[in-house]
């Protein structure tokens, strides 16, 4: 999701044989190319022109070998499958069928599952939504036409492995749905205006759009010196990430407020962290920090540098539920439906050290190895694994994180 494209000069065309700049002087380049036998020296003044800057993109680890998310996504699987009756009480209670087509002559109904990534997560929560939907149209009975047609819009970053993701799409659901992939951040808007009517999400909005001003910056306080992550232990940093998240969320709304119709349903599930409690006292900010600590482990034996883990710093939040209710109830163009507080299915079984180290590399893969390039990620996993056997995560000490159901419903 890091991107950054600096300012260039625009194209020049010159009919000459041989055209080579040979300096810069400020906006100034100066060019040089024979003519008529003579090299002449021509100053073309040019404007940098600002380019856009494209949010971060760091997915899943692809592939669907054993250290894909496709093989090491069972703890989100169990999440989504625990909010799977919810959401078909959802569709079957808040969604008006004849509502969202009464402007319209095909019997299409859109569903877009937004940060899809890969495996047969996404598959399941489509299958549940399309089933539910199936059920409200026959008990309703009603006048929209049969049969109702879906088509399903599966959103991840452009680097998303979207290959994978199709190849292992159940052959059954072929015959359910149409499906399009739809590469783009969900931080703005990636599908036509008016054109969606049910939006879905799971455990994707702790994902910030990039890494926040400043965490990264030697010069600033909120330097993110002594850690890789956002975990509550130093207030500068945390608001740094708390103002990111906040704009990320406010995009996120906006944009699937002008994609939804009127009368359709955004379902948002995933985590926040209790009021008043530092991420550093779950069990999954423990083992971050962990991976931090190997890290600077690896810096001691020359395996990668104290100043690459300093300018170091995932793109990822967790805020407190107070927090995120906020943040959801400020969006002005949806009515809140449903807003629960739900508990974890695994959140009191006690996770294996070989779980825990294949799902958080399953997760951050990509982003490690673009930072600190190839040969590291091995390491650093084997040296978490060696870690965790040595200082086991006490899992009832461990503060546990919220996990919460949402429905919206585009007024």
């Amino acid at each position: 999701m890091l991107s950054a494209f600096w300012g260039h000069a625009s194209a020049i065309a010159i009919a000459s044989p041989v055209v080579s700049i040979v300096g810069f002087h400020g906006d100034r380049t100066t060019i040089r190319r024979p003519t008529y036998g003579e090299m002449k020296f021509v100053e073309v003044v040019e404007k940098q022109r600002e380019m856009p800057t494209f949010p971060q993109s760091f997915p899943m680890n692809g592939g669907d070998g054993p250290h894909s998310y496709i093989h090491n996504s069972s703890y989100q699987k169990v999440a989504i499958d625990g909010a799977k009756e919810r959401t078909r009480e959802a569709i079957l209670e808040k969604l008006d069928l004849e509502l969202l087509n009464r402007n319209s002559d095909a019997n299409i109904l859109r569903i877009a599952d937004f940060g899809c990534s890969i495996g047969p997560n996404t598959f399941d929560v489509v299958q549940n939504i399309i089933d539910s939907v199936k059920q409200k149209h026959l008990k309703k009975e009603t006048h929209i036409g049969t049969p109702l047609e879906f088509q399903v819009c599966f959103n991840d970053q452009p680097n998303n492995d979207f290959n994978t993701l199709f190849r292992t799409q159940p052959l059954f659901s072929r015959r359910e749905y149409l499906s399009v992939g739809v590469p783009g951040s969900f931080h703005s808007r990636v599908l036509p205006k008016n054109s969606l009517h049910i939006g879905h999400t799971s455990y994707t909005l702790h994902w910030l759009s990039t890494i926040p001003q400043h965490v990264c910056d030697k010069k600033s306080p909120a330097l993110n010196k002594s850690y890789i992550q956002c975990n509550n232990l130093v207030d500068e940093v945390t608001k740094a990430y708390k103002i990111q998240f906040k704009k990320d969320i406010g995009g996120f709304l906006e944009a699937r407020a002008e994609e939804l119709v009127s009368g359709g349903l955004m379902i948002l599930s995933g985590q926040c962290l209790p009021d008043g409690i530092p991420k550093a006292l779950t069990w999954q900010g423990v083992v971050i920090d962990m991976i931090g600590e190997c890290l600077m482990d690896m810096a001691k034996l020359g395996i990668t540098s104290k100043e690459k883990i300093e300018l170091f710093s995932l793109p990822t939040y967790i805020p407190h539920i107070s927090e995120f209710k906020a943040n959801i109830e400020q969006n002005e163009n949806f009515k809140i439906e449903t807003m629960e507080e739900i508990s974890h299915p695994m959140d009191y079984m006690p996770l294996t050290n070989d779980f825990i180290t294949s799902m958080f590399r399953a997760i951050l893969n990509t982003i490690i190895e673009k930072h600190f390039g190839d040969g590291v990620v091995d390491e650093l996993f084997d040296r978490l694994a060696k870690k965790l056997d040595k200082y086991p995560i006490n899992f009832k000490r461990c503060k546990k994180y919220v996990n919460y159901f949402i429905v919206l419903k585009r007024k």
